[in-house]
């Protein structure tokens, strides 16, 4: 047989073979009804096409007879053969993501990298609070009407930190202003005046006004300590810390009741135990500073003008 009448060899049949999806639909008999349109039925994805696919995503995925799923694309890209957006793996590790990373995220999204989170993309943390604005400064007129209006209704001494944070105002100012107010009421001759105590400020009357205060306040009564309440307060107040046989030594007399008195009237407090008997230790507290008018211990006169010529004598013949 010749080759002009062998039939076409099989890799000439091969060539000329259509596959079956791609040959043209039989035409419809002439007497059968038109066709509906079927519904629509999604489109099978191919290996073919699915390679396509991993190849707009920059990376080169074996697909082994499947579809890469999700975890596979993210794997690829995180394992450091392809990077973000074309980048190289190396790029990736120096932006910090690591494959145990990328497999906890949560990864939404189609074959195509829909919806893959962006490996290089570092997430920032909760969102910063606005930064207040500063307040803004008073001059010197309005600092000083507000620190008097508050001093006016404060019951207790203030101290200048409070008063900064209050009137949102640099501590460094409120010090010389209110040196400064109380100079001018000074030099007014206002019957009160502004001075320090227990560590603060507040407004006080004169000395030379005391009578006329004292006889609008008590009215005829007498809230005045007695000889043994003033006697227990001053040992207390230059002996502190003391414990109450140390007062009763001192004074010669029991004082448990005037004690008593002392811290019922807020006058004196207790200020723990003596460490070798148990005992409790008292002290003076800040509202004898405020109503001495003192603002430290420090402040307290001497005991030396007010001692006896004879002290020496006196301690012995107490032994």
């Amino acid at each position: 047989m010749s080759n002009e009448e062998r039939p076409d060899s099989l890799a000439d049949q091969a060539a000329a073979w259509i596959p079956p999806w791609q040959r043209p639909a039989p035409a419809p008999p002439e007497d059968s009804p038109p066709p509906t349109d079927p519904a629509p039925v999604p489109p099978t994805a191919t290996a073919a096409d699915a390679e396509v696919d991993a190849a707009d995503l920059g990376a080169q995925v074996p697909l082994q007879g499947r579809f890469p799923s999700k975890i596979d694309v993210v794997e690829e890209r995180a394992g450091g053969r392809v990077g973000d957006d074309g980048e190289s793996g190396e790029e990736d590790s120096a932006k910090g993501v690591t494959g145990e990373e990328v497999s906890g995220r949560d990864l939404r999204g189609d074959v195509t990298g829909k919806g893959v989170p962006d490996l290089g993309r570092k997430r920032s943390g909760a969102r910063a609070r606005p930064v207040p604005e500063p307040a803004p400064e008073l001059d010197d007129a309005e600092l000083r009407g507000a620190l008097e209006a508050i001093l006016l209704v404060v019951d207790e001494p203030v101290s200048e930190l409070v008063l900064a944070q209050v009137l949102e105002q640099p501590a460094e100012r409120i010090g010389p202003m209110l040196d400064e107010i109380a100079a001018g009421f000074t030099a007014a001759g206002h019957g009160f005046e502004l001075r320090r105590a227990a560590g603060g400020w507040r407004l006080y009357t004169r000395p030379e006004y005391a009578t006329y205060v004292e006889r609008f306040v008590l009215d005829g009564q007498s809230v005045r300590l007695t000889q043994a309440a003033l006697e227990t307060l001053a040992v207390v107040a230059y002996k502190q810390p003391v414990t109450r046989s140390r007062i009763s030594a001192i004074r010669g007399v029991n004082c448990d009741g005037v004690i008593r008195t002392l811290v019922t009237r807020g006058l004196v407090e207790e200020c723990g135990t003596e460490s070798d008997s148990g005992a409790y230790l008292y002290r003076t507290s800040i509202m004898f500073l405020e109503k001495l008018g003192l603002n430290s211990l420090d402040d307290l006169p001497p005991l030396a003008p007010f001692l006896p010529d004879d002290v020496e004598e006196l301690a012995d013949a107490a032994r």
